[in-house]
């Protein structure tokens, strides 16, 4: 069992040179990266910062000398993508992609640019929600196709982020209203399946807690491809080919975030969260075997761990051992064959980015532009702290052992050529 290499390139080892999804190229926070930067700040170490207008949380991803980030307007009016080279940080392409007739209500924290784009080779995808969708030509900046009619009561503005998967674009919207997941034919942008999720685990849940921003995972299980996919009353997998419901865990009541991860065949996700009769509220981190079929609440669950509510980040696994920062901003090591904490450590300010692992090390992105460097391991070993101007909630790309990190108003490019 395994993740699979995504961007529809099968085993192209290429794909080792780009970052063509939210956390690379398999989903996992996972770089190649043998020689990552650990020291800069805003004046040193620094191979180019170009501003990126509007705002957006959405990640940076590449391939080849293209960069590509989304951005908005404040007020949603506009929606754009933008493309950058790689080795001169110059802007290739500003292209306003929507213009929408009605925007919606979202959490003062969001942007209408968070989710991340996807590319491959040739092609690159935007996803803004329920106020779009389009496929770009990466070759001219041309746009091949747009959707603007799928639709879902986000509330609190768009979150999931696409994935490629062979030929096809697949999407989340996880609204109060309806919750499905489509896949479209990513040359042509016409729908080839659309699923929705099981009615019944979400009719006990109020209407604003049934709403999800995560993105999917894709793993590879005794042979067979699953998109692992956690909304907020439950975890459940799909054929990505026909969008069919493999297996499910119905578990949580409210807003799920952070996406699914992956390890040694442990499918490790966290629910939405749940109140206590005395009002208490907490999450939960659940590992569970990803094989089986139908409902396996009941026999696959392998751990869960009591967390606090609204995860943001997800976090990221490596060597067994499992490296987050709880809502609290409480850093924590954990053993991801048992739950049991290995460390714990009290942080100040926020990291909502996703953390990165290369070469060693685990990267932590603060919403205050500060970077946490710890060594991988059992014990906790801070090698640095560094700091760049603004804020970050994009999680970053790891690349070429450079780092590229957007901030509330730049995308940097870090490292050497």
């Amino acid at each position: 069992m395994g993740i699979l290499l995504l961007s529809g390139a099968g085993c192209d080892r290429s794909l080792e040179h780009n970052w063509t999804h939210f956390r690379g190229n398999n989903l996992g926070g996972i770089s190649e990266n043998k020689n990552s930067p650990v020291h800069w700040n805003s004046d040193s170490n620094i191979v180019w910062k170009t501003e990126i207008h509007g705002k957006g949380w959405s990640s940076p991803v590449v391939y080849d000398n293209q960069v590509w980030v989304t951005t908005a307007t404040e007020d949603g009016k506009e929606l754009s993508a933008v493309c950058v080279d790689y080795k001169t940080g110059k802007i290739i392409y500003d292209i306003l992609l929507f213009k929408p007739d009605s925007i919606f209500r979202k959490h003062s924290i969001n942007t209408f640019a968070t989710p991340t784009p996807c590319i491959e080779k040739d092609h690159a995808f935007a996803h803004f929600g329920r106020y779009g969708t389009a496929g770009i030509r990466t070759a001219d900046g041309s746009v091949m196709w747009q959707r603007n009619d799928l639709q879902c009561d986000h509330i609190q503005g768009p979150g999931s982020s696409p994935l490629l998967y062979k030929d096809l674009l697949i999407l989340h919207f996880d609204g109060t209203d309806i919750r499905y997941i489509v896949a479209l034919d990513k040359l042509t942008g016409e729908t080839v399946w659309q699923t929705e999720r099981q009615q019944e685990p979400y009719e006990p849940l109020s209407w604003i807690a049934k709403k999800a921003y995560i993105t999917p995972l894709i793993v590879q299980v005794e042979g067979r491809d699953l998109i692992v996919s956690n909304g907020s009353a439950m975890c459940s997998a799909y054929d990505p080919g026909t969008g069919e419901e493999v297996w499910w865990l119905v578990k949580g009541a409210e807003s799920t975030i952070a996406m699914p991860f992956y390890e040694n065949g442990l499918v490790f996700y966290y629910t939405g969260y749940m109140t206590t009769d005395e009002g208490h509220q907490y999450s939960e981190l659940v590992a569970a075997d990803p094989r089986g079929q139908g409902d396996i609440t009941g026999s696959n669950i392998k751990w869960i761990m009591k967390t606090p509510i609204l995860q943001l980040l997800t976090p990221v696994v490596k060597n067994g051992l499992i490296y987050t920062i709880d809502n609290e901003s409480t850093l924590q090591c954990i053993d991801s064959k048992s739950g049991d904490i290995i460390y714990s450590e009290k942080l100040d300010g926020k990291y909502y980015a996703s953390p990165v692992y290369a070469d060693g090390k685990i990267y932590f992105f603060s919403t205050k532009g500060e970077i946490l460097v710890i060594n991988e391991g059992s014990k906790l070993q801070i090698i640095t702290r560094n700091k760049l101007e603004g804020q970050i909630w994009a999680t970053p790309a790891f690349i070429r052992d450079n780092i590229l990190i957007r901030t509330s108003e730049y995308l940097y490019r870090i490292g050497g050529e």
